[in-house]
């Protein structure tokens, strides 16, 4: 249902408050012409509300010349900031940034977090930002799991439709996402419910099956037949199936980076206010569909890069697809999901939502 302006604004209010802005903070609504404009003044209007120092930033739109859509996680990398040093100054002069506009994956981004500024990116609808309102409680459900997860050494993932995955752990950091930028340098996406890690360089090997209903993004189709995917060295290998492992095989070739193939961050999602469900209820270009990434108990697999964690491979293209039904396993011993469901660690098992709730 629709979202007035009086509630998104609220909404907002609450949400930077958990995130530390007050009447000590400076905040900067980083903007296009594609963002929603309810949010950019939503955001703008709590802000003032809190007694927060408020300024704009507003970039024209950058269009790479391999993208294809409009998803905004379709093209990895360049952006409107790219280049442009001064609106780049202006946003580190800033305590917290609110991105309506998408810099994820871009080094500006992290040269940005690198001084100490926050960065809270909403792009969702305002219907899914109200239904998946970030928490305390969301907060420590995915710190209880940042534990697990930041201690093991492999991980190892089957379901019953063949997937067989296995890696190594610890090379790279693990990363949570719970919808508050609410530390210095913290960048964090409303809303969420999930954590993820990278695969140490050339250890992930296996299968990967793709099976019916599971999710490729940005396409943001449910999957109709199996996709199998083989892995070997942190790449992937081979792709089969029928046509729509031939469509996922002709769009990472149009690239024609090797990259492409490199397993990018793997994890698995927390938050039951998220649905599987949700994506079939929007049109594509509402949003990023973050229900699909953050749904409890998926098993979310990605492709691509690596390089907001300090490593290398820097490539346009990346794939972001949860998987349903899987069992997810730490260093042999640990399950924390089991066939779909989040089994471990207790605290990071979230309540079940009401009807009404």
């Amino acid at each position: 249902m629709p979202v007035n302006q009086s509630q998104l604004t609220s909404m907002f209010e609450d949400v930077l408050k958990m995130s530390k802005v007050d009447h000590t903070q400076s905040v900067a609504v980083l903007k296009s012409h594609y963002s929603n404009q309810a949010i950019v003044q939503a955001a703008t209007d709590a802000a003032i509300r809190l007694g927060a120092q408020v300024y704009g930033v507003e970039l024209p739109a950058f269009h790479a010349p391999m993208s294809m859509g409009n998803d905004l996680t379709a093209y990895c990398g360049d952006t409107a900031l790219t280049g442009n040093l001064a609106a780049q100054r202006a946003l580190e002069a800033a305590d917290l940034i609110v991105d309506t506009m998408m810099l994820l994956h871009s080094p500006e981004q992290e040269q940005i977090l690198k001084t100490g500024t926050r960065i809270l990116l909403a792009v969702e609808p305002p219907e899914v930002l109200a239904r998946i309102m970030p928490t305390q409680a969301d907060k420590l459900m995915v710190k209880s799991a940042e534990e697990v997860l930041k201690a093991a050494r492999s991980i190892q993932v089957t379901s019953a439709a063949g997937t067989n995955f296995r890696a190594a752990l610890g090379q790279y950091p693990a990363v949570t996402e719970y919808g508050l930028a609410d530390e210095p340098g913290r960048w964090d996406h409303w809303p969420s419910g999930f954590l993820f890690s990278w695969p140490n360089e050339e250890t992930a090997e296996g299968i990967i099956v793709i099976d019916k209903g599971d999710i490729l993004l940005p396409f943001k189709n449910y999957c109709r037949e199996t996709i199998t995917l083989e892995i070997e060295k942190g790449f992937i290998t081979n792709i089969h199936g029928g046509l729509e492992a031939e469509y996922l095989a002709e769009y990472l070739k149009y690239f024609g980076d090797p990259e492409v193939y490199g397993i990018s961050h793997i994890g698995w999602g927390l938050q039951t206010r998220a649905q599987w469900t949700a994506m079939g209820l929007h049109d594509k270009n509402d949003g990023m569909c973050m229900d699909a990434r953050a749904f409890a108990g998926n098993f979310l697999f990605s492709t691509g890069p690596n390089t907001e964690v300090g490593g290398s491979r820097k490539t346009p293209a990346h794939m972001d697809i949860p998987l349903r039904n899987c069992t997810i396993t730490l260093d042999n011993e640990l399950t924390v999901v089991e066939q779909g469901k989040v089994v471990a660690p207790a605290a990071s098992i979230g309540p079940v939502p009401r009807i009404g709730d």
